[in-house]
């Protein structure tokens, strides 16, 4: 029985996929719209708003579980809490991340991560002209240290934006750290045990979906 509930719990995870993409959109309008001074809003201004189909976003709100009310629509207060509490975004989760090269200082410098619910605290890496210095306010450890500072902090997850060559072994040590939590920004799909959650970043993808566009926007100029 065990079995059969946790299969369907990750069924329902892999067809909520695409509303989770979708919501951190609705999130950056909702709450433009507070600031704007707005209370409610409807799903018909959700609507014009998105370039969405009316169909999936209704869908959508109907996931966060909250009742619209006639002619007013939602409260933002509720459906923005709604929406951060479906995403874990309410909490806050500390970081680490290893390889503090071009697109590794890059993220450690990228404050929305924190707003929406990660704190990237310290950085690691293995380059000597790297180690110990201090990359928008995180300081950069030696590899070697990771361990026992994971275990030490508590952190549980781990960014990786090492070069693919050494993903795999740097997923290995922060497995065997303790961390339980690895976000992936390297070219290779990391082999991790199923306990691990590992979510592989591809970066080179989403270029190659745009470069496609692109090729077929200039065919048609032609």
């Amino acid at each position: 029985m065990t079995g059969n509930s946790e299969t369907k719990e990750h069924n329902d995870k892999i067809l909520r996929l695409p509303t989770i993409k979708r919501l951190p959109t609705y999130l950056h309008i909702l709450k433009r719209l507070k600031a704007e001074g707005q209370e409610y809003v409807s799903t018909t201004a959700l609507i014009n708003e998105l370039d969405f189909k009316p169909i999936l976003v209704r869908k959508d709100l109907v996931l966060m579980g909250l009742p619209g009310k006639p002619r007013t629509g939602y409260c933002l207060d509720d459906l923005i809490k709604a929406i951060e509490d479906f995403l874990g975004w309410n909490k806050v989760d500390e970081a680490f991340l290893i390889g503090a090269g071009a697109l590794g200082s890059a993220l450690l410098g990228h404050k929305p991560f924190e707003e929406n619910g990660l704190k990237i605290i310290a950085g690691f890496d293995i380059d000597p002209e790297r180690v110990g210095k201090v990359i928008h306010g995180k300081k950069i450890f030696h590899l070697s240290k990771l361990k026992e500072m994971v275990q030490r902090m508590g952190v549980k997850v781990g960014i990786i934006t090492v070069p693919w060559q050494a993903a795999q072994e740097v997923a290995d040590i922060l497995i065997e750290a303790g961390i339980w939590g690895i976000w992936n920004f390297s070219m290779v799909k990391l082999k991790t045990p199923p306990e691990i959650v590992c979510h592989n970043e591809n970066l080179a993808g989403g270029l190659a979906v745009f470069s496609v566009k692109l090729q077929q926007k200039r065919n048609q100029l032609l």
